[in-house]
C-alpha cells in the first residue's frame, strides 16, 4: 500500500501566493500549514476581528509566516468584487485559490445581501463569482490551482440541483439545501476543469471534502442549542480534528499527485475520516449538461461572465466580464 499522505509530504510553497477563504476551522488549518511550508498566504473572511485573531495565532505558531487578512463577505457580490480589485491592484499573480468558507443549515431560511438563499449564495455562488474575478491573477500564476470544498452531504441519492426552486423560496429544509449547495460546489470544480482544458487556461481545478470534522459550522448556523449543535458538542469524539479534516484539501492544493477534475477526501469509514485519497464522485455530479445549465444560471445571478485567454503577447489576459445583475 502507498504511504499515507501527511503534511510532511507537502512540497515547499515558497514563492507561491495563496488565497484561502474562511478564517476558522479548516481555513485556519489550511493557512497555517501553507504558511509553514513557506507560502505567502492571504486569509479572507467577513469578520476583521476574527481575521486579526487568526493572523495572530498563525504568527505565534509560525514566526516566519507570511500571512495577511483580507475582508470579504461571500454573501455580498460587491464585497467580492471589491476584494478582487484590491488584490489585482497589489499583486500580479495568484498561484492557489482555496474556496473553503461556508455556512451550514441555518434553521430558518435566510438570504444574502443580494437576496440569494444564504447557503447557496455563500457556499457556492460567492465562490463562483470570486473565482471569476480572480481569473486574471490565476492566469499569471505558476501552475495555478483552484480547490473547491464540497461535502459528503453532496452524495445522497436524493441530492440534486433543484432548478425549479433554486433559492428554496417555496420549500426550505436546512440539510437538503446545504447538500444542494455542496453538490453545486463539486459540479463547479469539475466544470471549471473542463472549461480550463477546452480554453487552454492552464488552471487546474480540483474538489475536496473534509469528511466529518470538528469545526464550528454546526455551532455557528444552527446554534449550540440546536439538535445539530448538541450533537457536535456532546459527541465531539465522532468528529476528526479540523487539522486532519484539512488534509484532503491540502493534498489537492499542493501534491504533484493530485489531478485536475478529481475529488479527494478522507480514506476511512465511508470517507468520514482518515488520510487523503480519491473520493467517490456521486453520479449526479457527473452530468455535464446539468453542470452547464448551473454555470449559465450562475453567471446571470452573479452578473459576471467567465472570459479568459492564455497569457501571450497576442492575447492579453481578459478577466471576468461584468453583466447586468438580475434580481
Amino acid at each position: 500500500m502507498p504511504k499515507p499522505w501527511t503534511l510532511d509530504d507537502m512540497p515547499s510553497q515558497k514563492g507561491r501566493t495563496i488565497l484561502v477563504t474562511g478564517t476558522g476551522g479548516l481555513g485556519f488549518e489550511d493557512a497555517i500549514a501553507l504558511a509553514t511550508a513557506g507560502g505567502e498566504v492571504i486569509l479572507a473572511g467577513r469578520n476583521p476581528k476574527k481575521g486579526a485573531d487568526a493572523i495572530r495565532r498563525i504568527n505565534e505558531k509560525v514566526p516566519h509566516a507570511s500571512v495577511t487578512f483580507e475582508q470579504v463577505d461571500l454573501g455580498n457580490l460587491d464585497s467580492i468584487e471589491a476584494m478582487a480589485e484590491r488584490l489585482k491592484g497589489s499583486r500580479n499573480h495568484l498561484d492557489l485559490l482555496i474556496n473553503n468558507a461556508g455556512v451550514m443549515t441555518p434553521p430558518v431560511r435566510k438570504t444574502t445581501d443580494d437576496g440569494f438563499e444564504l447557503q447557496f449564495g455563500t457556499n457556492y455562488l460567492g465562490h463562483f463569482a470570486l473565482t471569476a474575478y480572480l481569473l486574471p491573477l490565476l492566469l499569471r500564476g505558476r501552475d495555478p490551482r483552484v480547490v473547491t470544498l464540497s461535502s459528503i452531504a453532496a452524495r445522497g441519492t436524493n441530492v440534486a440541483i433543484n432548478f425549479d426552486d433554486l433559492q428554496a423560496e417555496r420549500s426550505y429544509k436546512p440539510m437538503p439545501v446545504y447538500s444542494q449547495s455542496k453538490l453545486a460546489c463539486l459540479m463547479f470544480a469539475l466544470e471549471f476543469q473542463r472549461r480550463s482544458e477546452k480554453a487552454g487556461w492552464g488552471i487546474t481545478s480540483i474538489a475536496a471534502h473534509p469528511g466529518i470534522s470538528r469545526t464550528d459550522l454546526l455551532h455557528n448556523a444552527p446554534g449550540r442549542r440546536s439538535a445539530q449543535g448538541l450533537l457536535r458538542s456532546l459527541l465531539w469524539f465522532l468528529f476528526q480534528p479540523a487539522s486532519e479534516g484539512a488534509l484532503p484539501t491540502l493534498f489537492a492544493a499542493t501534491s504533484p499527485d493530485a489531478r485536475g477534475g478529481r475529488y479527494y477526501g478522507p480514506g476511512r469509514l465511508s470517507e468520514t475520516r482518515g488520510h487523503p485519497t480519491e473520493a467517490q464522485i456521486p453520479p449526479q455530479a457527473m452530468e455535464p449538461h446539468v453542470a452547464k445549465r448551473l454555470w449559465d444560471i450562475s453567471e446571470k445571478l452573479a452578473g459576471i461572465a467567465y472570459e479568459a485567454q492564455p497569457t501571450t503577447v497576442a492575447n492579453p489576459i481578459l478577466g471576468a466580464k461584468p453583466l447586468r445583475r438580475e434580481g
